[in-house]
């Protein structure tokens, strides 16, 4: 990679994204700030550039599926689908109440666009194995995009779907992994380290390559390449920065998740995004 993810500048869409994601935190003063803010360009051209779906229909039969399997990065992909009209962004407001449909962990049957309830680590990548068995059993041609994180990976059953994903020859499946080497309590490296992350992939019979992960055009033209092998499934690895676009909260796992954020913290927030 010759740019290395904190040194990646923010587009005017990259902001516009992120103040919704402010504007759910806002609204319920808590959130995933640090694992929200890694995600965004993946998932930005992941729904501007690669899926099929229809914001009016979301059950649309022939849609791909994607599904956050960390599902604590929930408020970036609730900024997404409001973006792309899957419900209002005045839902935003609601994020963490008891009359709106955005909770803490995104939900299947409460939220439009979320293709599984997740949050309880390492369950996004089997269900995305069966969606995408199902589309060869049904000989559909939906694909289905699994985006998970580095400290998820530490789970077991990342690694027994990796097998299962292999063995089926799963080219309709592609992972994308947030890794922005900082977890909830510490260093990727020092709670369990995950290197060779790349050659760990592809030992496991996928076809993986890496990415800047906040560089939108090596994202787009990396996607628009998938399945990497037509007879294997696709691994990507994205190196991102947690907290990526607030100078304050990078690198700064006091950020990683906030029961109660006050006003005088919104306000270093929404300031330190303007600044970037």
């Amino acid at each position: 990679m010759t740019t290395s993810p904190i040194a990646i500048k923010l587009d005017a869409r990259s902001k516009e994204l992120r103040r919704l994601v402010l504007r759910g935190i806002a609204g319920g003063r808590r959130g995933h700030i640090g694992s929200s803010f890694s995600l965004v360009e993946i998932l930005r051209v992941l729904y501007d550039d690669v899926l099929r779906y229809d914001p009016k229909n979301p059950s649309w039969p022939e849609r791909d599926r994607c599904i956050l399997s960390k599902g604590h990065g929930c408020l970036a992909l609730y900024a997404v689908l409001a973006d792309k009209g899957f419900f209002p962004a005045a839902e935003l407001d609601k994020f963490c109440k008891r009359d709106g449909i955005l909770g803490g962990h995104p939900e299947r049957h409460k939220v439009p666009g979320v293709e599984a309830s997740t949050g309880s680590l390492g369950h996004g990548m089997p269900i995305g194995i069966g969606m995408a068995l199902n589309a060869r059993i049904d000989k559909a041609n939906y694909r289905v995009f699994v985006v998970g994180s580095d400290g998820e990976s530490q789970e077991g059953s990342v690694w027994e779907g990796a097998l299962a994903a292999a063995k089926h020859n799963l080219a309709e499946l592609t992972v994308l992994i947030d890794y922005n080497k900082q977890q909830s309590y510490g260093l990727v490296s020092e709670v369990l380290g995950l290197e060779p992350i790349l050659e760990k992939w592809r030992s496991f019979g996928f076809a993986a390559d890496e990415v800047n992960g906040h560089d939108v055009a090596a994202l787009r033209d990396l996607l628009q390449q998938i399945p990497l092998d037509p007879a294997k499934p696709t691994a990507i690895i994205c190196h991102t920065v947690k907290g990526k676009g607030i100078k304050r909260c990078e690198q700064d796992l006091s950020w990683h998740h906030k029961t109660k954020v006050s006003d005088e913290e919104l306000v270093v927030l929404r300031e330190g995004l303007e600044e970037y």
